[in-house]
């Protein structure tokens, strides 16, 4: 797995990496991870880079942040 780039959008760290034909965007916060799997076939490296910079996308990658965050609370609970 070959990493792209790296870099911060407030408390979210986001990796694009590139392994098996496949772009994986990965977004960091806290404990928890999302990652998303786009084939090379559907999108350039610039695309998915811009998909991560998304205002909008970056607003449900937080809203679905806070909701698996809460699903782990209650389940320790």
């Amino acid at each position: 797995m070959k990493q792209l780039q790296q870099f911060s959008e407030g408390s979210l760290t986001i990796t694009l990496f590139w392994w098996n034909q496949k772009f994986i965007l990965k977004f960091e916060q806290n404990q928890l991870e999302q990652t998303y799997k786009i084939s090379e076939l559907e999108c350039s490296e610039k695309e998915v880079l811009e998909l991560a910079q998304n205002k909008n996308f970056l607003e449900k990658v937080r809203k679905r942040f806070e909701q698996m965050y809460k699903d782990l609370q209650d389940e320790l609970s």
